[in-house]
């Protein structure tokens, strides 16, 4: 594939050659009709051909380097069986323009190859850090027992709980999962919708499903459902219990009301964990930022022992890159 050199758009023009090891595992690193390749170049602003092993970069001296660092780190994940596609380049382009980057995410080499310094296992795959706030995310949900996740859609928020939640059912740390969101915005009123409780209320629930048929295998899923080791189910349902020895979420927590909120984490039982999960500016409540229960919560929670907030910022959506620009046209607004 032939194809012009971009031209550098400042510094002086730089010109380096990296060599790939494990020739077999380059298609995944490349992309078919090398389109990881091309996206790098329309990425960065560089020229990047590739014969063999061998990749050449070309461009404006920083950012060739950039490239370099960004095509390597991108190679050391395809060997530790991650698959290269357009969220994940976007990912390590960002990630690599922070200060903490190779601190963080890479560790030393190891006889079994380079392998993350933190990662979730399930069943179905084994998850890293998209962000530098997920790389913090992931490390407080395996050490703390009372998480805040705040930020925009798009950035891993209940996506990483469901999945931290479902390694450690796996690995019998805690016996049960359970999983809620208010399932009508303002007052939860469900009469007007057809069916029964459980068809009224899975539509809401649906984004919950979704992170746990990618986590676990669908058998599972619904085998561990039907014996009640995962409960999915409106906060309405949370009154007067105690969850003890599960690991409980709360997502689109910005849509409870305070009384919601107080309800649902006085609920902490012995050997759980809990991660409350929203974005304080998104809330649907009628009254506003200023009738939610999240928002309530994080003024009174901030700065109490063991509760830990974890803020995520429009750099860190990890979806298609126009929503991180959606996100923040929508905030800048206000």
């Amino acid at each position: 594939m032939s194809r012009k050199p971009v031209p550098a758009q400042s510094g002086d023009r730089s010109r380096v050659e990296v060599t790939f090891d494990k020739p077999q595992l380059l298609p995944q690193l490349f992309g078919e009709f090398d389109s990881n390749l091309l996206m790098l170049e329309e990425r960065l602003g560089v020229y990047i051909h590739a014969r063999g092993q061998r990749v050449v970069i070309e461009g404006a001296a920083e950012v060739v380097a950039h490239a370099r660092e960004v095509l390597q780190e991108l190679h050391s994940r395809v060997i530790r069986g991650e698959d290269v596609d357009g969220g994940l380049i976007d990912a390590v382009i960002a990630m690599s323009s922070e200060p903490m980057f190779t601190g963080i995410v890479r560790a030393e080499p190891t006889e079994g190859g380079p392998k993350p310094t933190i990662m979730i296992r399930t069943r179905k795959k084994t998850i890293v850090p998209r962000s530098v706030t997920q790389t913090h995310y992931m490390r407080e949900l395996a050490s703390n027992d009372l998480i805040f996740a705040l930020g925009p859609a798009g950035t891993g928020k209940t996506y990483l709980a469901v999945a931290q939640a479902v390694a450690q059912l796996i690995t019998g740390s805690v016996q049960r999962l359970i999983l809620s969101r208010p399932a009508v915005e303002a007052g939860e009123r469900l009469g007007f919708l057809p069916g029964d409780m459980k068809e009224k209320v899975d539509p809401y629930l649906r984004p919950i499903y979704d992170a746990l048929y990618d986590c676990l295998p669908a058998e599972q899923v619904e085998r561990r459902i039907a014996s009640g080791e995962i409960e999915i189910a409106p906060i309405a349902f949370m009154r007067g219990r105690t969850l003890a020895d599960a690991f409980v979420i709360l997502d689109e927590a910005q849509n409870t009301t305070p009384m919601q909120m107080k309800m649902f984490l006085t609920r902490f039982g012995q050997n759980s964990r809990m991660v409350i999960c929203g974005d304080p500016k998104q809330t649907d409540l009628p009254g506003g930022p200023n009738a939610s229960g999240l928002n309530d919560a994080v003024d009174r929670l901030e700065g109490v022992e063991g509760i830990s907030m974890v803020r995520f910022g429009v750099g860190d959506v990890v979806r298609h890159p126009i929503v991180g620009r959606i996100v923040a046209a929508y905030e800048g607004d206000g």
